[in-house]
């Protein structure tokens, strides 16, 4: 019985070695847990043209939307461990997500970290008709108009949505929080004056912002950023030390081979490496993460403490899915 045992584990050993050694010899799928048009969706994008060119092999992007992106993050930890699904995440879905929902899953076991990609700030944005003219004014619009204003965000536990309630509590008011499936949809929320402010990457708000679509107050970072120089910090807008940005990543299902965690983080590390990815990522300002930071295993020490980090905060908060 042990011999028997034996030839089975070497039999798995190496069918698993050969396909690790093959892989890959399919198209992969990305899955995006968020909705199309955010700045998850737009990162992943990239992400997949760069890494498709890296493994020689086209990477599918593929939104599955739902309850804040649990459900997308349900599918990448149900699927196979073969290497051909994997899932980008990000703050909200791989750290919030825990403290507020009654997950099916559980955040770090049953994922495998591939990298850290890049982090990013918010821009404080509004409808086009806000009367404020800079970010004073809007405060100030916001405590007197409380009773009505309404403030967007993608989805309960995301991280528009927990930044906007830190900005309520900074300001010390409160107004109703209009969730949306992702930032695509609150965007466009804005954009047709259904909503009036909203917290908005870079990544989704710029071009609205140069076509005169939107106002931009300020950039929740301690330095403005170089695509719109223009934009006040926080620090300089008169919000001083209201600062949040998150961070986006890339998964697979646990129990993938390490040979094959290996081969994606290779193409990860080949893509933020390469000058035409690295334009792109930096003209929607994104932050890459140094090489030291691009592993799996420091992937897996990152995110344990933003879960240690944030889990008291939100639960503090009493923010939850109601």
């Amino acid at each position: 019985m042990k011999k028997l045992l034996s030839v089975v584990a070497l039999a798995t050993a190496l069918t698993t070695a050969a396909h690790a050694q093959t892989y890959p010899s399919r198209p992969i799928t990305l899955v995006v847990p968020l909705s199309v048009g955010g700045s998850t969706d737009i990162i992943a994008r990239i992400m997949a043209q760069g890494m498709s060119q890296a493994l020689g092999r086209t990477i599918i992007v593929e939104n599955t939307t739902g309850a804040g992106g649990t459900v997308g993050e349900g599918r990448i930890a149900r699927a196979k461990p073969d290497g051909y699904t994997v899932g980008i995440g990000q703050w909200g879905t791989n750290v919030a997500n825990g403290a507020i929902y009654p997950l099916n899953y559980d955040l770090m076991k049953d994922f495998a970290p591939v990298g850290l990609i890049a982090t990013q700030p918010f821009f404080i944005v509004a409808k086009k008709s806000m009367p404020a003219k800079d970010l004073k004014e809007l405060v100030a619009w916001l405590r007197a108009n409380a009773d009505k204003a309404t403030m967007g965000n993608s989805g309960v536990g995301s991280p528009s949505h927990v930044a906007g309630f830190l900005f309520q509590k900074a300001i010390g008011t409160k107004f109703t929080m209009v969730p949306y499936r992702g930032a695509g949809e609150s965007t466009q929320a804005l954009l047709a004056e259904q909503i009036d402010v909203l917290l908005n990457t870079p990544a989704v708000s710029v071009a609205q912002m140069k076509a005169g679509a939107i106002k931009v107050y300020a950039v929740t970072a301690k330095d403005r950023i170089a695509i719109a120089p223009d934009i006040p910090t926080t620090d300089e807008a008169g919000l001083p030390g209201f600062y949040f940005s998150f961070w986006h990543a890339l998964w697979v299902p646990k129990g993938t081979p390490k040979e094959i965690i290996a081969k994606l983080n290779a193409a990860l590390r080949a893509a933020l490496a390469d000058p035409a990815t690295r334009k792109k990522l930096i003209d929607l300002a994104q932050e890459i993460f140094p090489p030291e930071q691009q592993t799996p295993e420091a992937l897996a020490t990152f995110q344990q403490a933003e879960i240690d980090k944030w889990w008291p905060i939100i639960k503090e908060a009493g923010i939850k899915v109601q």
